[in-house]
């Protein structure tokens, strides 16, 4: 464990690690993103096993997402060649305006010190070397990662390869410890927190948040339900054969497994859905605690068969290692389910799903519209038509909205949107994937009538750098 005085010096030392590399420019810090991705490549076969051995989530997985890591610091070296991100803009003085109008200038800025807290289930593409950590580094922010308890050696290693590729090691800080996660939230010079985790988790790191002098932005990604909506034009085998391959893939242990399906009474769905699921494996589950939570989740749903209108539509088969848990989907009507929220609405992490039969899917709306945000929603269908009536919903309902496909998976890419609102995430409007994730670690600052020889670069008349920006209105390209 990392002691406060171990914290201390972490967060001091990429303070002053950080003061350099955001002096340094956009294409040198693009070329070391890309040597980092190299890096993980190059030390696979050192990071999956030791991977594997905390995880249990096997060699195809983790080379998966090794190199879907990778691929993260080189999107983002795209990011830094383009520089939209800085949002440069340029409105020259206008005497004539109401009022007369100063020559004003715009760019974001890095903030500083970023606190990142690891996630259990993706020991590489969300912890050490994960979105939060190459997004900050990308726009200059130093990182101090808060180590996950279920992959402890794991992160070590992986931050031994990534700051062999940094020019300062001390860009990239670890530390270790529930303690040391508190002492890095409280830290005066972290300007930021990222986190992914349990809703649980998520309320202590804000709670401490808040009782800092200085309050700083928190971003959390902490719990979903992701609704699927079918409706009567879908293909059932279809469905259910990709219901269960997606509610059980990695034991369940995903932030976008499908926990709430939306299915008619009519064209034998929930039969389809339970044959499907009773032919599945379980497995074992990443730490004790989360089995743990699995098993809570799981008896909580129980307790409310029978009477509760809930009843078991199928179980899977446990596999074989001894801790192992049991694919579990329950199912009821949309009365009993409306009549069961909040509680049926909650997220059981894991491989667990509650399916929800509906007469009439006029009558879905109402029931969407309380339900707790969601990072996704799905619906399928052969029909556009179908989901008309269900657009509204759902836009509020979720981030990222997927036709015909399942919600486990997110592509890193320039679109993408991975959050929703609460208890999705702290903050609805910014994403942990994709390019636009490194908004959450900047800040803009205006030039009013600024020296010319003391703007930053992006902002001089001559664009020495060649950044998009809007000049008196209009975007320059």
């Amino acid at each position: 464990m990392t002691g406060h005085a171990d914290v201390n010096e972490a967060v001091e030392r990429a303070a002053a690690a950080g003061a350099r590399w955001r002096a340094t420019p956009a294409e040198e810090r693009a070329r070391v993103l890309e040597g980092v991705g190299d890096a993980l490549l190059k030390h696979a076969e050192e990071l999956w096993p030791a991977a594997h051995a905390e995880t249990h989530l096997g060699e195809v997985r983790l080379r998966g997402e090794i190199a879907r890591t990778a691929a993260q610091f080189r999107l983002f070296a795209e990011v830094l060649r383009d520089g939209a991100h800085l949002d440069a803009v340029i409105d020259h003085p206008d005497p004539h305006a109401t009022p007369p109008r100063p020559d004003v200038r715009r760019v974001n800025q890095p903030l500083g010190v970023v606190g990142v807290f690891s996630a259990s289930n993706f020991p590489f593409a969300f912890s050490v070397a994960g979105g939060d950590t190459v997004s900050a580094l990308a726009v200059g922010c130093p990182v101090v990662v808060k180590a996950h308890e279920g992959h402890p050696e794991t992160s070590d290693l992986t931050a031994a390869v990534v700051r062999q590729a940094l020019p300062d090691p001390d860009l990239l800080g670890l530390v270790h410890g529930f303690e040391a996660g508190g002492a890095l939230v409280r830290h005066p010079l972290v300007t930021a927190v990222g986190f992914t985790g349990s809703i649980a988790g998520g309320r202590a790191v804000q709670r401490m948040i808040d009782e800092r002098p200085v309050p700083i932005p928190f971003y959390g990604e902490l719990g979903s339900v992701n609704p699927v909506v079918v409706l009567p034009s879908a293909d059932p085998a279809a469905v259910a054969s990709g219901f269960a391959a997606s509610l059980t893939l990695g034991v369940g242990q995903f932030c976008t497994n499908p926990g709430l399906v939306f299915v008619p009474e009519e064209g034998g769905f929930d039969r389809a859905i339970g044959a499907a699921v009773a032919a599945t494996a379980g497995g074992r589950m990443l730490t004790a605690k989360i089995r743990e939570g699995y098993l809570r989740g799981v008896g909580r749903l129980d307790d409310r068969t029978g009477e509760g209108g809930l009843a078991v539509l199928a179980s899977g088969t446990a596999g074989e290692e001894e801790d192992a848990v049991t694919p579990r989907v329950f199912s009821t009507g949309l009365d009993a389910f409306a009549g069961g929220l909040p509680e049926l609405g909650e997220e059981c992490f894991g491989p667990a799903a509650v399916v929800v039969r509906y007469r009439d899917a006029a009558g879905l709306p109402a029931v969407l519209d309380r339900l707790p945000g969601s990072l996704t929603a799905t619906v399928h269908a052969s029909d556009a038509e179908e989901a008309r009536d269900l657009v509204p919903s759902l836009r509020r309902l979720a981030g990222r909205l997927i036709w015909n496909g399942w919600p486990t998976g997110v592509a890193v890419c320039w679109a993408m949107h991975h959050g929703g609102p609460w208890p999705a995430t702290t903050t609805p409007a910014h994403t942990s994937v994709g390019a636009v994730s490194i908004r959450r670690w900047l800040t803009p600052v205006a030039y009013q009538d600024w020296p010319a020889e003391l703007l930053p670069p992006e902002l001089r008349d001559d664009n020495p750098l060649g950044v998009p920006r809007r000049v008196d209105g209009r975007l320059v390209l």
